[in-house]
C-alpha cells in the first residue's frame, strides 16, 4: 500500500498534466465519480461535516488496523475534493492520518482556486477526517 506522501506525489503529477484550472476542475469532477460511496444508512445528520456550504457526509470504519473512509456530497466539485482527501488518507493507520501533512493541497494551488466558503469547507473536511482517526487512535 502506498504511503500518504507517495499518494500526494502521484496527485501532484496528475495535476501537473493540466495547463489551466478548467482542466483541473474537470479532473476534480472526474475524481468525484471514483469516490467510495457512503452507505445510505450512514447519510445521517450526524455524519454531515459542519462548515461545508454543500452537504458532505463522511463515514469511517476500521479494517485490519487501517481506517477506511467513505463519503458523498450533493455538489460535484465538493465530491471531487473529498474524493482526493479520501484517496490520500483512506487505508492508512490512525496515527499516520492524524500526523499527515497535506502539503499537496497548497502545492496544486487548490485553496487559492476555491471560494472562501469552499476553502473553509476543505479545512472542515480535513479536520473531520483527522477527528475520526483520532477517535480510532484513542479507542
Amino acid at each position: 500500500m502506498a504511503t500518504i506522501q507517495e499518494i500526494q506525489e502521484e496527485i501532484l503529477k496528475e495535476f501537473d498534466l493540466f495547463e489551466d484550472w478548467m482542466g483541473k476542475y474537470e479532473y476534480i469532477i472526474e475524481l468525484g465519480k471514483t469516490l467510495p460511496m457512503i452507505n445510505n444508512k450512514h447519510k445521517t445528520d450526524n455524519n454531515l461535516i459542519k462548515g461545508c456550504q454543500s452537504k458532505v457526509w463522511l463515514h469511517a470504519d476500521e479494517q485490519g488496523g487501517k481506517i477506511v473512509y467513505s463519503a458523498d456530497s450533493d455538489a460535484i466539485i465538493t465530491k471531487g475534493i473529498v474524493a482526493i482527501l479520501i484517496r490520500v488518507l483512506s487505508n492508512q493507520t490512525a496515527e499516520e492520518i492524524v500526523k499527515a501533512d497535506l502539503a499537496f493541497i497548497d502545492e496544486i494551488g487548490l485553496k487559492e482556486q476555491l471560494s472562501q466558503t469552499r476553502a473553509n469547507g476543505l479545512v472542515s473536511m480535513i479536520k473531520e477526517i483527522k477527528l475520526y482517526a483520532l477517535a480510532y487512535q484513542n479507542k
